[in-house]
């Protein structure tokens, strides 16, 4: 069998190309510097007023000026795929030769309800605050191009003009699954001959008065509004919710064969994906953890490795009570006697959860600690809780040589999708 297939007759698919950007700051060096140091981007917001909502931080981008968040959303992604291409030196910006997956959220708006809201909000309304510059749109005839400007794919579209991908790009959400879809898409596709090449991306910035009233809504975000810093906690007695943050990463897979020819540094190999929606209920995944189990082991199959081959595990992650104990279940049930002495750590400590983005981000600091031998910490962690005898890399980054990894991603609605991702090809 070619060098260049996996065990399944599969043309193998390397990773030659990263960016980053999170609260943490802009690009992999920034980025990773901080991860590794166990630093917090969590903060207070001073960008809205919040003196109603019962969650006044969240991890933000405050260094990129923006107008609406579908404005900022689309500048992070353009952030972190140029860096993605700048590395992988394919082609330059702009005649990338492969298409673009690219996961967001749903940023379209109901365009009546939220103009409605703004005119009737007084002026230091959360609502106006964030609605008015449509309604001024509006009201200045700029309202068809200001619409056209955050359709839920017309992101994408300005993005693959931008970068001259090929074909027609997709958008795509998955809830909190979806940036570890776009790298699944994206594996598929050049697995399948489609493709010698993909830019596959992740981007969010739902931290806005609506978005941070939805998911109090839920009960799902922390309410430490007195320690930011120390409000994610995985994996701990004392977890009390998520926290909403914003970012973006991408990363350019190419089939092993085209990254030689062209003699492309490689970065990591995607060997593996596993996908399976629970539909146990809208928002919440199933406690019991099958989906998910069954998940990883999809992963593993796909990638033609046992649960004893894999030295780390990039959590999920989140801090919710619910979550982070179905996760630690599914890793025990795959891992068995071994899943207390496999490291799985969770960025989320740090960077807070880049929801849409998340998976795409998370991959590439998976990539990151395999090159690097170097694990994060989950910061945090000074309550543990008994029930999950996880070794969560506790407060301080860990030296750790390290071959294969799993990323975990589960969106809301059971989406979960567990990427397997290795140092060399084999």
């Amino acid at each position: 069998m070619s060098a260049h297939l996996d065990s399944q007759g599969r043309p193998v698919v390397v990773v030659t190309g990263m960016g980053v950007l999170t609260s943490l700051g802009e690009g992999q060096a920034d980025n990773w510097a901080a991860l590794t140091a166990g630093r917090s981007g969590i903060r207070t917001l001073r960008r809205f007023p919040t003196d109603n909502l019962r969650t006044t931080f969240a991890g933000t981008v405050d260094f990129i000026p923006h107008d609406c968040a579908p404005a900022l959303c689309e500048e992070l992604a353009a952030r972190a795929i140029a860096e993605a291409v700048d590395e992988a030196a394919l082609g330059g910006r702009g005649h990338f030769p492969g298409p673009l997956f690219l996961a967001m959220p749903p940023v379209e708006l109901d365009w009546t309800q939220r103009l409605a809201l703004a005119a009737a909000a007084p002026p230091d309304d959360p609502a106006a605050v964030t609605y008015g510059d449509l309604l001024r749109a509006a009201a200045s005839g700029r309202f068809t191009a200001l619409h056209e400007r955050v359709l839920f794919g017309s992101i994408a579209e300005h993005l693959a003009d931008r970068f001259g991908t090929r074909g027609s790009p997709v958008s795509l959400s998955t809830a909190c699954a979806s940036g570890a879809t776009a790298i699944q898409l994206g594996l598929e596709a050049i697995r399948r001959g489609e493709t010698e090449a993909a830019i596959c991306a992740g981007t969010d910035a739902s931290v806005t008065p609506e978005g941070l009233i939805r998911f109090s809504l839920l009960s799902a975000l922390s309410t430490r509004n007195d320690d930011p810093a120390g409000a994610a906690r995985p994996f701990t007695r004392d977890r009390d919710g998520f926290v909403m943050a914003e970012g973006a990463g991408a990363l350019v897979l190419e089939s092993l064969a085209h990254a030689r020819a062209r003699g492309a540094r490689i970065l990591g190999v995607v060997e593996g994906s596993g996908e399976m929606a629970d539909s146990f209920h809208r928002t919440r995944s199933s406690p019991d953890g099958k989906p998910v189990i069954a998940t990883l082991r999809r992963a593993l199959a796909d990638a033609g490795v046992d649960a004893d081959e894999v030295g780390y595990i990039n959590a999920h992650g989140t801090s919710t009570p619910e979550n982070d104990k179905m996760e630690w279940h599914a890793v025990a049930a795959v891992f068995g006697e071994r899943a207390p002495h496999v490291p799985i750590s969770s960025n989320k400590s740090m960077i807070g959860h880049t929801l849409s983005a998340a998976g795409a981000i998370e991959a590439v600091f998976t990539v990151k600690t395999l090159r690097e031998g170097r694990l994060p910490p989950t910061i945090n962690y000074v309550n543990p809780d008994p029930a999950l005898p996880v070794d969560c890399v506790p407060n301080v980054a860990r030296d750790a040589a390290v071959t294969r990894a799993i990323s975990n991603s589960f969106g809301f609605g059971g989406q979960n999708v567990c990427l397997v991702i290795a140092a060399e090809p084999r």
